[in-house]
């Protein structure tokens, strides 16, 4: 789940939303929206889940999924819709056919009041910044991957440095290798 800390951090978002066409729930009053955080936004590049909502599901096979869907009534989506304009782009699946569109759109972002993450606060989304293609998504992994290699480097990097107190420590040890004879 993408982590937003610090004053101004969840308003005026550039996000994408992926909405399915069977994402809608039997009753039609709602609609199952995979809201992230679009990765070139200044906010995006350290984000190593871009989703602003992620559930760790395990499957009755034994592995581990991810749940990012969050619901969003008709009219809600409506407005995301309308304030993503013409900057969208459909989901193609293996095949070619088209299950679900891409939204580019600008928003303030919340905590969700039922469940978990943060959801669109969609009385205050506009246009994005950024123009949605094809390419789109790829970029969306690509950064959630780079950014994963960069905190496990430092980490890594971390790890490796000794703490300051260990080196206060041999240099006490050094300097009482003997004991003076006297």
């Amino acid at each position: 789940m993408a982590l937003l800390k610090g004053k101004g951090a969840m308003t005026g978002v550039n996000l994408i939303a992926k909405v399915y066409k069977n994402g809608v729930t039997r009753d039609g009053k709602s609609q199952y929206a995979d809201v992230q955080i679009d990765a070139r936004d200044p906010r995006g590049p350290e984000q190593t889940n871009l989703h602003l909502k992620s559930d760790r599901i395990a499957g009755e096979d034994g592995k581990v999924r991810y749940n990012n869907g969050a619901p969003y009534s008709t009219g809600q989506m409506e407005e995301i819709v309308k304030a993503a304009g013409p900057n969208t782009e459909p989901i193609l699946n293996k095949d070619g056919n088209e299950v679900g569109t891409i939204y580019g759109f600008k928003g303030n972002v919340m905590p969700a009041t039922r469940g978990t993450g943060l959801v669109v606060n969609t009385k205050s989304v506009a246009a994005s910044e950024f123009k949605v293609d094809d390419k789109t998504l790829d970029n969306q992994f690509a950064s959630m991957r780079a950014a994963r290699k960069t905190r496990a480097a430092a980490k890594e990097a971390q790890a490796q440095a000794p703490a300051p107190e260990a080196k206060q420590e041999r240099a006490a040890e050094a300097e009482v290798d003997e004991p003076a004879v006297g």
